[in-house]
Parts: C-alpha cells; structure tokens; sequence
C-alpha cells in the first residue's frame, strides 16, 4: 500500500519551528476488479513551480503562506528548532510556521525544482491526515 507522507513544519508556543510526521488517509476505490487508492479531495488556493539555485538561505525565515511543497527534482536541508530534515524528489511538506523563528534552507543538489501548493486560510490538514507512527 502507498503511504503519501507529509513532513508538517509548525510554530510551537516557543515561537519556534518544528516537524511533526503525519500520513495522508488514502480510501479504496473499486473499478470492477481493480482496487485503486486515493485521499479526500483536498482544498486548495493557488498553485505554482519554482526554481532555487544552489546555496544556502542562511537566514531563518516563515513562509508568507501555509502551502504544500513538493519536491520534483534537487534536493534541500531544512533546519528548525525540532532539527534537521532533508528532502527529495517526491517529498512532501507542508509549511505553515508562518510566525516565529522559522526556518532556513541550504540546498544540496540543484537547481532544485517544486510545486508550491497554498491552502486556503481555513485548511486545517488533520481532516486529511493521521499521526505517522
């Protein structure tokens, strides 16, 4: 079975980032003999690709918008109070320490290239996800 995995950065109460592991709920989808996977519908505001260069962003910084990034090729490290993640060709974040201390980025391999997903303000993504264990 798929797992769609979602790394979530988040402002704790400190006012600093942090990860938290959460899976995507996927339901069955029967097509006669076929048994298919997918998630609930999931809102969404704007959408857009970007491009970094290689290079570290050594300023900590929060996203002007809560938004899924998916990651198409390239590679980056993201640093926070909660540690240090590193994500690749098929990961997902999502990005809502929109207050804070933030985070910042050095990518690895590059240019590193994304889908940038926002959510409108009222998403709330554990209607779509569980605790990852």
């Amino acid at each position: 079975m798929w797992n769609v995995n979602v790394a979530r950065i988040y402002t704790g109460p400190d006012n600093r980032s942090y990860f938290e592991e959460l899976r995507v709920r996927m339901n069955d989808i029967v097509q006669g003999d076929r048994v298919s996977k997918r998630s609930s519908l999931i809102p969404t505001a704007n959408m857009l690709f970007r491009e970094n260069p290689l290079g570290r962003s050594e300023e900590y910084h929060c996203p002007k918008n809560r938004q899924f990034v998916i990651t198409i090729s390239g590679a980056v490290e993201i640093t926070c109070a909660g540690g240090r993640r590193v994500f690749g060709p098929g990961d997902v974040l999502f990005a809502e320490d929109t207050t804070g201390e933030g985070h910042s980025n050095r990518e690895l391999h590059g240019p590193r290239r994304s889908l940038i997903i926002q959510v409108p303000e009222d998403f709330d993504i554990r209607q779509w996800t569980e605790p990852r264990t």
